[in-house]
């Protein structure tokens, strides 16, 4: 506050005044000439203890004020909080996918060790992170674990992923650990085969965070009332009071947010915008990828037989089916379920199958008399991307669950990915090219010449973005 030279004398005068004061009945008296200096009274009121009631109401307000400032930073904060800790899962296990999910499953050993429990065996933070952003690195400093590990999977060396953060790192190590609690709560025998949700506190935070939102307003209108009061007692008129919806401050605030949410909201539509991550629809016939690929291990090409020759896998007609169910005409493994945990009859869905292929057991088939099934398709890529399974699975030998995920333990097939065009780029920025045994790619011999001078580092080796993958023309012409 400043003050000009007039102020300064009339508070000398007033400040004479308060010293000489014996009670309170003469100071007031006293003071009623120096009214013009009411709205500055509030100075000298906490000295001598002579506007007891300001004083409280002061304190009271200040109190209001900042609890009420304190509950709209708790609310804020635990939005951020909910919104990180989604944010972080989503990115766990989008990271886990496009970056260990070739090698690494949570619970099975693949090419790599199973990750569960990876922050057991990896007390060391630091360590771990420096295994990840480069393993062949980490091997030089002799430590026993990672030598120990590289010797056990037949010296194969890590993929590097130096462009990984420690906190990519630690996101993944986290959804490692949801996924591995989820899987080992899972109920057994039926239910076994029923989704496990993940625990999801999402309306818990929303709830509070309304409620601590509604207990800041009704705190800063107590504020407001408080105000008001101490202001009728020095004698200073309030402005007319009008609803909390008129309040231009509290109508901009109330827009920022609806923008800002309505903005997440839609950027987040717009970029799930025809991807499909985890659809799975009912099918006609209740074919289980876990009972034949999984169980009784047929190969995924003796169905798709498209997969090594085109640009489509194609989806198996009747005849092929009917290979194998011509002589199996009944189910005896073991209990098979849907994801709504319901137990299927393996042998009725065979009875499907001999409905479409105009079978009847017992008598020749006529394989002319055979209609297609009406399988749903799962896995669509936009119109104008160029997808070519051979490219991919004979010559980049890429295994089907790169993709597709674990389809060797699904009863119903579901979109494992989002299969989203920075989920393809960074695959390509990571995967090795296969030069061994593989003529394809005999035109690329300067890369077999670098790799053999040293000019290419041979533990990181050729990764399909230097050999062009990453050109836009490659999927988009």
């Amino acid at each position: 506050m400043i003050f000009n030279k007039n102020d300064i004398n009339k508070l000398a005068k007033l400040n004479k005044i308060i010293v000489k004061a014996n009670n309170h009945q003469l100071f007031l008296k006293k003071f009623d000439k120096f009214d013009y200096l009411s709205p500055l009274s509030h100075i000298f009121a906490t000295r001598k203890g002579i506007f007891p009631h300001l004083k409280q109401l002061t304190v009271n307000m200040a109190f209001v004020k900042n609890f009420a400032r304190l509950i709209q930073i708790l609310s804020i904060a635990m939005l951020v909080n909910l919104f990180s800790n989604q944010l972080l899962a989503q990115d766990g296990k989008a990271l886990f996918s496009q970056n260990c999910a070739a090698c690494h499953a949570v619970n099975k050993k693949l090419t790599g060790p199973a990750l569960a429990g990876v922050e057991e065996r990896w007390p060391d933070k630091a360590k771990l992170h420096a295994w990840i952003h480069n393993s062949a690195a980490f091997l030089k400093t002799g430590d026993a674990y990672a030598n120990k590990l590289y010797n056990e999977y037949n010296k194969t060396a890590m993929n590097l992923f130096p462009q990984l953060t420690d906190k990519e790192i630690d996101a993944i190590v986290g959804y490692v650990n949801t996924a591995a609690k989820a899987a080992s709560a899972a109920p057994a025998a039926g239910a076994s085969e029923a989704k496990v949700q993940e625990a999801d506190n999402s309306l818990l935070f929303g709830l509070l965070t309304l409620v601590l939102a509604v207990i800041a307003l009704v705190l800063l209108q107590v504020n407001s009332n408080l105000k008001k009061l101490a202001d009728e007692k020095e004698g200073i008129k309030s402005p007319e009071a009008f609803p909390f919806w008129r309040n231009k401050s509290y109508l901009a605030f109330a827009a920022v947010i609806l923008f800002l949410a309505g903005g997440y909201m839609t950027t987040r539509g717009a970029i799930g915008l025809g991807r499909s991550k985890d659809y799975q629809p009912v099918q006609p016939i209740f074919y289980s990828h876990k009972v034949h690929a999984g169980v009784n291990q047929i190969n995924c090409q003796y169905c798709h037989i498209g997969v090594y020759q085109g640009k489509q896998a194609t989806i198996p007609s009747v005849n092929i089916c009917m290979n194998c169910h011509l002589a199996i005409n009944e189910y005896k493994g073991e209990k098979i379920y849907n994801e709504e945990g319901t137990e299927v009859n393996g042998t009725a869905e065979i009875k499907k199958l001999y409905k479409y292929a105009g079978f009847e057991e017992g008598k020749p088939w006529d394989a002319s008399k055979a209609t297609p099934i009406e399988w749903v398709r799962i896995h669509n890529l936009p119109d104008h991307v160029y997808f070519n399974h051979s490219q991919h699975v004979k010559v980049g030998q890429v295994a089907c669950q790169t993709c597709h995920g674990e389809i060797q333990k699904m009863g119903e097939v579901k979109q494992f990915t989002d299969l989203s065009m920075g989920w393809c780029i960074n695959c390509h920025r990571e995967t090795k090219v296969q030069f061994k045994d593989n003529g394809f790619y005999s035109i690329y011999e300067k890369y077999h010449a670098d790799l053999k001078n040293g000019k290419l580092d041979s533990t990181k080796g050729v990764t399909v973005e230097m050999i062009g993958g990453t050109e836009c023309q490659k999927c988009h012409y």
